[in-house]
């Protein structure tokens, strides 16, 4: 009988000896041997919370793959988050229910911006396999995988010995920072005023912790008395970066920080954080020598009417002319701005002065920067002459001090 065209004849398919066939989709044998590397539960929120603290301190781009990561560590009862720019390093725990000890690195800001869009109350399963250089992040029906680089490789910034131990008041630290970060310098080439200047001034039960920042067109100089511990202290200057990540920090303003520090390293622990930092390498000028001690006009102004009509005058100025001009006469002051380009303001004020008459220019935002400093209702000026640096003070508050050179109007 012949064949017909549409004949299809099946032959069994010949499996390799020792293999045995299996269904579409089952799992491979040899998943079941995979051991996890580390395997971790952790709260959404409090991941979040401290994810937010330390992925910061990594820099959008990196040249060095690894710096774009954060170190995850789980370890007993405990998940350790850490991530450092090398010349500053953050490390805060969490609480979690470890299965497996163990780490990875993942890139810092993809894993929190993944962690961030995560359901609110949701526990978040961290996984890393053995078989793979990957994390496993689960949450709910929410599965993502990201690529991770060794732990090994993710660098560790050696603190070496802390030459000197204290704590302070985290409200008090915050107000050593508060009141001078505003007046660091951002000039690169002058490296040694990119940062707070922190030291010990006078003696005795007089000794002083005081915070220094300038950019040499003004200066701004909080103290508050010395804890103990501080004496003989190095002078050291705290870049603006860690400064700026100490600040954010800071939630509890009754919360006790601790500070270690060298004549290379700085660290702060603030609860579960700890920041370590490197120094800047360099020497703070004498400020003492621009803070004027012979002023001898005094000028006494209500702080927020004083702030309020610097900010209305200030609005018609341009950026490259920022200068407002102070006309001082007895209890009166004029507060004018002119802009050939756009037109002119003026505003005047009743004032504390009874000195001879001064007209005196500053740059606007200066002015507003340190009169935001002002914690009570009136602001002492003492003045000299229209080329002279003029120290401004709160007449109802002591420890801080500020300096601003004046403008040509």
């Amino acid at each position: 009988m012949p064949k017909s065209p549409h004949r299809v004849t099946f032959r069994p398919r010949r499996i390799a000896p020792g293999l045995e066939w299996r269904p579409a989709g089952a799992d491979r044998s040899h998943r079941s041997s995979v051991v996890p590397l580390m395997k971790l539960t952790v709260e959404r929120a409090a991941l979040l919370k401290s994810l937010g603290h330390v992925h910061r301190v990594v820099e959008r781009r990196n040249t060095i793959p690894i710096l774009a990561n954060v170190l995850i560590r789980a370890d007993k009862s405990a998940l350790s988050l850490k991530a450092t720019d090398l010349d500053l390093e953050v490390i805060e725990g969490v609480a979690a229910e470890t299965g497996a000890t163990g780490a990875a690195t993942v890139p810092a800001h993809m894993f929190y911006d993944i962690v961030r869009k995560l359901p609110d109350g949701s526990q978040v399963v961290l996984e890393a396999l053995g078989d793979r250089a990957s994390l496993a992040i689960r949450a709910g029906r929410a599965r993502f995988t990201l690529q991770t680089l060794p732990e090994t490789d993710f660098p560790d910034l050696a603190a070496g010995e802390m030459t000197h131990r204290f704590s302070l008041v985290a409200s008090d630290l915050k107000r050593l920072i508060d009141k001078t970060q505003f007046a660091i310098s951002t000039e690169e080439t002058r490296y040694y005023l990119n940062g707070i200047y922190l030291h010990t001034a006078g003696s005795g039960n007089a000794m002083t912790l005081r915070a220094v920042a300038t950019d040499g067109h003004r200066l701004a100089q909080v103290e508050l008395p010395a804890p103990a511990g501080a004496a003989g202290m190095p002078g050291i200057i705290i870049p603006r970066k860690a400064v700026g990540e100490v600040q954010r920090l800071i939630e509890d303003a009754q919360a006790e920080v601790g500070i270690e520090l060298s004549a290379s390293k700085i660290r702060f622990t603030l609860g579960d954080v700890v920041l370590t930092s490197k120094l800047i390498d360099g020497t703070f000028p004498d400020y003492g020598r621009v803070i004027p001690v012979g002023n001898d006009k005094q000028l006494v102004v209500d702080k927020p009417e004083f702030e309020a009509a610097v900010d209305r005058v200030s609005t018609i100025s341009s950026e490259r002319g920022r200068a407002v001009k102070l006309s001082l006469t007895a209890g009166r002051m004029v507060l004018s701005v002119t802009n050939p380009d756009s037109g002119s303001a003026t505003e005047e004020l009743e004032v504390e002065y009874e000195a001879d008459p001064l007209d005196i220019g500053f740059n606007s935002r200066y002015l507003l920067d340190i009169a935001a400093q002002i914690e009570g209702e009136s602001a002492l000026l003492k003045l000299a002459d229209p080329g002279s640096p003029t120290l401004i003070q709160d007449r109802d508050a002591a420890g801080a001090i500020y300096v601003l050179m004046p403008m040509r109007v």
